[in-house]
């Protein structure tokens, strides 16, 4: 019995035994190895990209006009003009059904009146030529008085003025002064920055800016030849003379009128072009009057409306129709008569009338213009010579 529990015990440790034997070899060769394993890949949840910072910085900023503005301020003044208005002395004052029996007849005599006009105008010349417009230095003037960019007051003089395009040339007698390049307005482009400079309401030197709404435009009324820049840079009453500026500092136009049914700015403005500005101011100072050109005589044209072109007999509304002309005119003596539509200028076809006086204004004095007219259904053709126009034009000293 003893022997029989001695032998199991002999038997359960050699069995131990031989398992930690056994147990021990294997861990010696796992550590035996001469490079470790590579270690097992560790996969990591994925990580949500956090949100962007908010920045503070500001996104898509304008242009920056302060250079711009700050150089043409300094050719920019402001004019005030003094004029003399001679009105009846009349207790029925403007009474229309005075005015219709009576009008022009001065029973009560008459007394003057002074009226200011108060504008901007453009530095031309460090010597003091500065152009404006015509309407604000008016007419019967006693006197002009021009605040220049750094508030010193100079008294003007009128060296002439051109009605038709509402253009003045006026000069100070200060040097020194800061012009306004000139630029080339035939390159302006629609969509174009540009800012309106000039004395709003008398608030000098205010800068306005906007963009080239529109070029050419006419029939508005404003003066007899017209080729307007039309712009949503915002312009008040002050703001005529002014100037119309593009993006590199230089003159594109000379700021004439509004649109407005409340006589304030509502986003529509024109500005006399500066090629042309600049063809009157080199006129005015060398003959002292613009040299236009003209068919001769008095000739007066007008729209040419689905009505009319109906009455006359012609298929077309594109043109200008004459309605009125001297006998002692060079385009009678060619054959042009009242009725006549005029549909071609030299090369060019003619929309309305305004730009028929514009081509026949430039073209060059003492030649020939090929003039093309529908009359009663047939197309005629008429050599014209261009002369000198000197109505409606003056120069004052």
């Amino acid at each position: 019995m003893v022997r029989r529990l001695l032998f199991t015990f002999l038997l359960i440790f050699t069995g131990f035994v031989a398992g930690l034997v056994v147990t021990g070899r294997m861990r010696s060769a796992s550590d035996s190895r001469a490079e470790p394993l590579p270690a097992e890949p560790q996969v990591t949840a994925p990580r949500t990209a956090a949100p962007p910072a908010t920045s503070l910085a500001p996104v898509g900023l304008g242009p920056d006009f302060t250079k711009i503005a700050g150089q043409a301020i300094k050719g920019v003044a402001n004019i005030s003009s003094l004029q003399v208005v001679r009105r009846q002395n009349t207790p029925f004052g403007d009474d229309p059904f005075f005015q219709y029996f009576f009008g022009g007849q001065d029973f009560f005599g008459s007394r003057d009146r002074r009226s200011l006009s108060l504008g901007s105008g453009v530095i031309m010349s460090a010597d003091g030529y500065i152009v404006t417009n015509n309407h604000v230095v008016g007419q019967n003037v006693s006197e002009i008085t021009v605040t220049l960019p750094d508030k010193r007051e100079a008294k003007g003089r009128v060296v002439g003025v051109d009605p038709a395009t509402d253009i003045a040339l006026l000069k100070v007698d200060t040097k020194g002064l800061a012009p306004v390049a000139w630029a080339d307005s035939s390159k302006l482009q629609v969509g174009e920055w540009v800012l309106a400079i000039g004395s709003p309401f008398q608030l000098s030197q205010t800068v306005t800016a906007g963009i080239v709404s529109a070029t050419g435009r006419a029939n508005l009324g404003f003066s007899e030849y017209e080729d307007f820049i039309q712009t949503d840079a915002a312009i008040n009453p002050g703001n005529s003379g002014g100037a119309l500026i593009n993006m590199r500092g230089e003159l594109v136009g000379i700021n004439t009128g509004i649109f407005s049914q409340s006589g304030g700015y509502q986003g529509i403005g024109f500005a006399i072009p500066s090629n042309l500005a600049r063809h009157m101011v080199d006129d005015l100072l060398k003959y002292g009057e613009v040299h236009r050109g003209t068919i001769g005589g008095i000739i007066t044209i007008d729209r040419l409306t689905p009505q009319v072109a109906e009455d006359l007999g012609v298929n077309t509304t594109s043109g200008a129709v004459v309605t009125k002309m001297q006998r002692a005119s060079a385009a009678y003596d060619v054959g042009i008569r009242p009725g006549d539509v005029i549909v071609r200028f030299n090369n060019t076809s003619i929309e309305d009338p305004s730009q028929l006086y514009r081509l026949v204004a430039d073209a060059r004095i003492g030649s020939d213009a090929n003039i093309r007219v529908l009359r009663s259904g047939r197309t005629l053709d008429f050599k014209v010579p261009i002369v000198s126009d000197s109505r409606g034009r003056s120069s004052r000293q």
